[in-house]
């Protein structure tokens, strides 16, 4: 890399050129067609209602999707520091996810070995190697290991060794922490998907910048929620006054990475040409979406990355976690207001049009006015993404 797009790298928060990223996105985003020679496919493909309001499908995921393999828990920039610790609630299950002092992310179950109370209550992320109960000081280091309880001559027998914090089998990779839920089940991590991390890697996503974080609370079901963000039929409508005329008309570049999927699409602004102005930040012209199966979402924009958690807690409950990344903090009052700009748009357009969209349609579905959801061409990523969930739910 020359020193001229390295500065330019440096100086503007998510500038890339195509040579950055890895070798599978490059010849992702070398297989765009112009927009004039984009195919037209129709499809035939229905869903049953009852995968989105029955509370009998909501649990079968519960038991053979979120509790027998990895899910994404949180990202690894919200743990920039060793000896972080944050709770985190939204899977139903108190949860501490936590860097050790020697930098080792842990996912553990938010429950003192005394007595169970909750050793962080809230969203902020503590600092400090050591973990202590609010109800009898007992304390922890970031790792898990018991290393102080009050009054130890009260208690006869007590072996620290055996009282550690109850830990979840996790795995840390491309700037994304996976755990299992059940800490019984076989560990299964086959959505850390090598060529996935790779990508993320290629992001920087491992060290961006945690610049603003918001959590919704939504009344729908988690793959209404999720079902945008694997599709570009609702574009140029459900945001016809805000970012729909940044975007073409057009089906996404699909690619499977595991029981991952990326798609990869260009702007309205994109002509093949584009990719070779030396210098060019690819993230102006060409848009990267990821499923990080199952629940995960990671979105490119020329100044940030987007990345949305959507964790069910019912049929018709969703708790999602958004973060925006930067490169770094502002440092200027240009890039502040560019980064706060940024920032109330896309809170804007998630919250008040894509999630908008997920509840009024839970509403109607729930009406029982159909019975079966149908998709577009527009909407082909939809079914195989659907595909790869019938097949886990059956195994």
């Amino acid at each position: 890399m020359n020193a001229t797009v390295a500065e330019r790298a440096h100086d503007r928060p998510l500038m890339q050129t195509i040579e950055m990223l890895s070798e599978s996105q490059q010849a992702a985003i070398r297989a765009i067609p112009p927009h004039d020679n984009a195919p037209i496919l129709a499809i035939d493909h229905k869903r049953p209602v009852s995968m989105f309001i029955g509370d009998d499908f909501f649990q079968l995921e519960q038991q053979r999707l979120f509790r027998r393999q990895a899910v994404p828990i949180t990202i690894s920039a919200r743990l920039a520091e060793p000896g972080s610790s944050v709770a985190h609630d939204g899977y139903g299950t108190p949860l501490l996810v936590t860097r050790d002092k020697d930098g080792k992310a842990h996912v553990f179950l938010n429950a003192c070995t005394h007595k169970g109370a909750k050793l962080i209550d809230g969203c902020d992320v503590a600092k400090g190697n050591r973990l202590t109960c609010p109800y009898h000081a007992w304390t922890f280091s970031t790792d898990g290991k018991l290393i102080g309880a009050a009054r130890p001559e009260t208690f006869t027998n007590l072996d620290k060794g055996a009282r550690g914090l109850a830990e979840l089998p996790s795995r840390e990779a491309g700037g994304i922490i996976w755990a299992m839920l059940d800490r019984h089940a076989e560990p299964d991590f086959s959505g850390v998907d090598e060529q996935l991390t790779a990508d993320f890697a290629a992001f920087d996503l491992p060290d961006l910048h945690v610049y603003g974080h918001k959590t919704f609370h939504l009344n729908a079901n988690w793959k209404l929620v999720l079902e945008p963000f694997l599709e570009g039929y609702h574009v140029q409508r459900l945001h016809a006054r805000t970012v729909g005329p940044l975007f073409a008309d057009v089906p996404n570049v699909v690619d499977k990475l595991g029981i991952n999927i990326r798609q990869i699409s260009g702007k309205l602004n994109f002509t093949p040409d584009c990719l070779d102005i030396p210098g060019e930040n690819i993230h102006a012209s060409v848009t990267h979406a990821y499923n990080v199966f199952p629940n995960c979402v990671v979105v490119t924009s020329p100044y940030y990355i987007s990345v949305m958690f959507l964790m069910p807690t019912a049929a018709d409950k969703t708790t999602v976690d958004y973060f925006m990344l930067t490169r770094r903090p502002p440092d200027n009052p240009k890039g502040a207001a560019l980064y706060q700009k940024s920032y109330d748009m896309i809170v804007s357009v998630f919250g008040g049009e894509d999630f908008y969209a997920a509840e009024i349609s839970h509403a109607g579905l729930s009406t029982g006015a159909i019975e079966e959801t149908v998709y577009s061409g527009l909407e082909a990523t939809i079914p195989v993404y659907y595909g790869i969930l019938d097949r886990v739910l059956a195994g």
